[in-house]
């Protein structure tokens, strides 16, 4: 896979990165970086935030012009000045998607000229009812690679509060669009990341009982699509592991049930577990070591665990009934799951080798699919009964919370713990199943768009 090279837009310093050492922009060279413009004296940075926890009555006004580019130059990608706008709208559409910004762009804006880019006119900044200005530029370089630069101002108080750049080639030139975003969104809320973060799922197509499932990857907001499998095998629960190079999936490869490991680097999958019984739902551990499974054996339907290059399984669950849906907690030291074993579906917890069985549902009704939040605070779960609905509570059963109202099921949490997607089954005979995301206080959701039908989402690491 093409890598990503961040570097620190720090003037005239070195950044050592791990495994690889990146010259910084230098001053005084207009061809790289316009020169800074010193902060007035004992001017320092405002206290500018945006709260995610409460929800946003009014998100905070941004204002992301186009990049401007010190010469125009034809690239694969496109040209230089095309890019400017284009990344822009991309930070732009990242951080609208979240709920918690209000994007000023396009021709809301004017120009922004290749020696403003660090020196911003703050007075017409002001005048546009923006709080925060993004800047940057986009440069050719001469070894065929784009260099992105980034810059976040808080344009009351007339400071800079973090910038950053980025070395990539033409065809992972979106990927500076969401690290910029990242940036953006990090050094106002406080809070980890989210958007270069990409999602598989099951792409569908094909009438009723005679479905196509296909594995299909794209970012989170539904650029760079593809396929990864041909469709001649049914695939289900695809999720991916810890270092983002592979993808762990249920196939019934040759009619048989199987799990396999898809490798993104060499596009060739490799069977792990092969049961004459069925074997589905699998999921990494946070270490990549183990592989969390549910099989049926023996009238029984229990949760497993098995070594990530394949050997013997270890039952984990005996009691009577159906056991299914393990989830890691992100320390790796207990597994959320569904079990039926009280007479209808209740989430319970366990220590990661079985023990201390606890159920935590108690809300009324049946709930399945929980998947731990990797700030390991919530459990999402589709809560089951009339609609299908996805919420969340704590690990020890309490603050249930209802996030959505459709048929939705299958929650996978963001990076960053803050936002879940899950797919919506399509209303009546042609409705389409899409993908979607809520964030934590159910306010802001909107679709993903994919070519077919999707279900069964799952959303990656943050990418290096």
């Amino acid at each position: 896979m093409r890598m990503i090279r961040s570097l620190l837009v720090a003037l005239s310093v070195t950044v050592a990165l791990p495994a690889m050492t990146v010259t910084a922009m230098a001053q005084n060279a207009p061809a790289t970086a316009p020169q800074d413009q010193a902060a007035p004296a004992g001017q320092e940075a405002a206290p500018l935030e945006v709260s995610v926890t409460g929800g946003v009555s009014a998100p905070m006004p941004i204002a992301i012009p186009a990049m401007p580019t010190a010469q125009v130059v034809s690239t694969p990608a496109g040209s230089t000045d095309v890019l400017g706008r284009q990344m822009a709208d991309i930070i732009a559409n990242d951080l609208r998607n979240s709920g918690l910004f209000t994007p000023l762009g396009g021709n809301q804006l004017r120009p922004v000229g290749f020696q403003e880019v660090n020196a911003p006119a703050f007075d017409y900044w002001g005048g546009t009812g923006a709080q925060a200005l993004v800047q940057g530029f986009v440069r050719a370089n001469g070894d065929g690679n784009l260099t992105i630069g980034c810059y976040l101002y808080d344009v009351f108080s007339k400071v800079e509060l973090t910038r950053s750049g980025f070395v990539v080639s033409p065809g992972d030139w979106r990927r500076a669009g969401h690290k910029c975003a990242d940036m953006v969104y990090a050094r106002l809320t406080g809070e980890g990341p989210y958007f270069d973060s990409r999602v598989v799922y099951v792409s569908e197509t094909g009438p009723k009982g005679k479905r196509i499932k296909r594995l299909a990857i794209m970012d989170q907001d539904g650029a760079n699509h593809r396929f990864l499998t041909n469709g001649q095998s049914i695939v289900l629960t695809p999720r991916f592991a810890p270092n983002q190079q592979s993808i762990v999936y249920m196939s019934y490869e040759n009619d048989r049930p199987s799990i396999y490991v898809y490798d993104l680097g060499s596009g060739r999958p490799r069977r792990v577990v092969q049961n004459v019984s069925l074997t589905f739902a699998p999921r990494f551990s946070p270490d990549g070591r183990y592989i969390l499974f549910s099989m049926a054996q023996g009238g029984n339907t229990d949760i497993y665990r098995v070594s990530s290059q394949g050997g013997t399984p270890q039952r984990l669950t005996t009691s009577p009934g159906i056991d299914t849906g393990g989830s890691y907690s992100p320390d790796g030291s207990r597994i959320a799951f569904e079990s039926d074993r009280s007479g209808g579906q209740q989430i319970y917890v366990m220590n990661a080798d079985g023990s201390n069985q606890q159920r935590i549902s108690f809300g009324g009704g049946r709930y399945a699919t929980p998947v731990w939040s990797p700030r390991g605070d919530l459990i999402a779960f589709t809560k089951l009964g009339g609609a299908f609905r996805i919420g969340t509570m704590s690990p020890s059963g309490g603050a249930e919370k209802i996030l959505t109202s459709g048929q939705d099921e299958g929650p996978s949490w963001s990076p960053n713990g803050r936002v879940i997607t899950f797919y919506r089954a399509g209303q009546g005979s042609g409705g389409k199943a899409d993908l979607r995301m809520v964030d934590l206080t159910g306010q802001v959701e909107r679709a993903i768009p994919t070519p077919l039908d999707g279900s069964d989402p799952a959303w990656g690491p943050l990418r290096p």
